[in-house]
């Protein structure tokens, strides 16, 4: 883990009322590792606010971290797939620019805001991790199926910009690691209307999930960072 006690620093988890990053935020309580274990989300009792399609929200969000023990682990656990009558397009003619701004502004810019204004908060030494939920289905080289544009699209960018973050933060912390993960398909509300077609013994509850992903953080060195891996700790080909 870290070069220094970890109890001194604190760990974040962005979308802690979701199935999977209220998992993750109940492990790391668990594991006893960090000082404060901070959970934000949309809506929850047992989270602060945060809205990441809100610039302001997440400063004010990462503002009431910034006064207590370093944030080493900063964990964005939020994502898109489908929300109301809309959901992946199966065919260019399914097209929509609203859907597909959507898509964007939850999977691709939302995280890269909320890198914006947690990442100055972490250490500027000491080994660190930024990590945001990708998806498999974000690799251009893996895209053998085709369809989910919008997703495909989004997660695409968001691959892109947590390289391109990690590339400036090793200027910052040559220990920093900034990395996508994808957790594989959890038994959750996003998940739920595609579960039909998932092999057996992958579909992974969020408990397990969250521990595979907090294994993968664990095995993580700086020169991962700017990558993608699997929930098997299995790099995924950009």
């Amino acid at each position: 883990m870290a070069d220094t006690d970890p109890t001194e620093r604190s760990a974040v988890v962005i979308g802690a009322a979701g199935g999977l990053g209220a998992a993750l935020a109940d492990a790391l309580d668990d594991e006893g590792l960090y000082g404060d274990v901070h959970r934000f989300a949309r809506r929850s009792e047992g989270a602060h606010h945060i809205d990441i399609t809100n610039e302001a929200s997440i400063a004010a969000a990462a503002a009431t971290v910034a006064g207590g023990p370093l944030p080493a682990l900063v964990i964005v656990a939020t994502g898109l797939l489908h929300e109301g009558d809309h959901g992946p397009e199966r065919a260019t003619k399914a097209l929509d620019a609203a859907w597909m701004a959507r898509n964007f502004a939850i999977n691709a810019i939302g995280p890269a805001l909320v890198a914006k204004h947690f990442i100055p908060l972490m250490p500027k030494t000491g080994r660190t991790v930024f990590a945001a939920l990708s998806a498999r289905v974000g690799s251009i080289s893996d895209n053998r199926l085709g369809g989910w544009h919008s997703y495909r699209a989004s997660k695409a960018a968001l691959n892109q910009l947590i390289r391109t973050i990690a590339i400036e933060e090793r200027r910052r912390n040559s220990s920093a690691i900034m990395v996508a993960l994808h957790p594989g398909t959890v038994d959750t509300a996003l998940s739920k209307p595609f579960q039909g077609n998932v092999a057996p013994g992958q579909l992974f509850d969020p408990a397990r999930a969250a521990v595979q992903l907090l294994d993968v953080i664990d095995g993580l060195r700086p020169p991962d960072s700017g990558k993608l891996f699997a929930w098997d700790g299995v790099e995924v080909a950009p």
